[in-house]
């Protein structure tokens, strides 16, 4: 299956999150391929550093604004848009405790509104999903079709349940009103420009690794988890926003290791003397996570192809950057 670019020179896309991690990293590809591109953030969680690059670009408007309050009278947003990828949603397990509300928001009114604007347009509406949204998964790997294991009470729930809603309300638009819409279920994805603070496992390691700290690991670190790098997303989230699929659909890479594992990786990576320690798991940690990717390689020609050594290497330069 050979995915041909539906999105290029002319047409204008709305990416809400856009100075975030992999948002960002979407809005370079865009604009690469000459569309107009409006980046919308509150900088909540991002931040102007990662498209400072672009300011200057012609093609290229940075938006301050809330998404969760409506989309604001912006001369960049008063013209018909073709396609908008919601991105916006904090989505650290820090986040989970410091910003519920503001995550439930995003994921649910913020959506609504950006599904109204992309009926009116006529267009293309991508749901940036989770592979949260299968919780604490009882099957292994996961496809499309499970239903997931969500504890809807639980701290993770904001997200979790905020994620499951939007992918309610998204088929709700396909269905009932016929918008031509496409969800991205996006797994653990790693690389440039992630929050050294954020409290994901990649960006945690690496930064107490590049300082000598222990490594504090989670529970016994036997958890697993599927890494991808954000390149790898990237190139499947276009896939997919070219495409006419619907989805939902997976999005990520197989190399499944566990958490000690991937400790001891960055350590050696590092050239570190850190060693590892292991601290109280929190709740609701999935125990497991690699997504089957069989839609996405049938339906899209989609394949990973960055090493988690190669991804991780290019990762830790620039923490190290960074981090001086």
């Amino acid at each position: 299956m050979k995915v041909a670019p539906r999105f290029g020179a002319g047409h204008r896309v709305l990416v809400t999150g856009g100075a975030g991690f992999v948002p960002s990293h979407l809005v370079d590809a865009l604009t690469g391929r000459g569309c107009t591109v409006v980046a919308l953030d509150n900088f909540v969680t991002g931040t102007k550093e990662n498209v400072a690059h672009l300011l200057d670009t012609p093609t290229f408007t940075l938006v301050e604004a809330d998404i969760s309050d409506g989309l604001p009278a912006h001369p960049a947003l008063a013209e018909r848009l073709d396609a908008i990828l919601h991105m916006a949603s904090p989505a650290s397990p820090t986040d989970f405790e410091k910003l519920p509300v503001e995550i439930l928001r995003v994921g649910s009114v913020a959506t609504l509104h950006l599904l109204d604007r992309a009926l009116a347009d006529g267009a293309r509406f991508l749901m940036a999903s989770t592979s949260e949204a299968y919780g604490d998964p009882k099957e292994h790997p996961q496809r499309e079709t499970y239903w997931g294991n969500v504890n809807p009470i639980g701290v993770r729930a904001v997200y979790d349940e905020a994620k499951r809603f939007s992918e309610a309300a998204t088929m709700a638009y396909h269905r009932s009103r016929g918008l031509d819409a496409a969800i991205v279920r996006i797994f653990n994805t790693y690389g440039p420009r992630m929050r050294p603070d954020d409290g994901r496992a990649i960006p945690t390691f690496i930064s107490q690794a590049l300082r000598g700290e222990p490594l504090t690991v989670h529970g016994t670190g036997n958890q697993t988890r599927s890494i991808c790098y954000v390149d790898d997303l990237v190139r499947g989230i276009l896939l997919l926003l070219d495409s006419t699929e619907t989805g939902p659909i997976n999005c990520g890479t197989e190399h499944e290791m566990s958490m000690r594992k991937l400790a001891e990786t960055i350590v050696s990576l590092c050239g570190s003397s850190s060693t590892v320690t292991y601290i109280t798991r929190s709740a609701d940690d999935p125990e497991m996570r690699r997504p089957d990717l069989t839609l996405a390689r049938e339906l899209l020609g989609y394949q990973p192809t960055v090493s988690p050594e190669e991804g991780l290497r290019r990762t830790i330069a620039h923490f190290r950057g960074r981090l001086g």
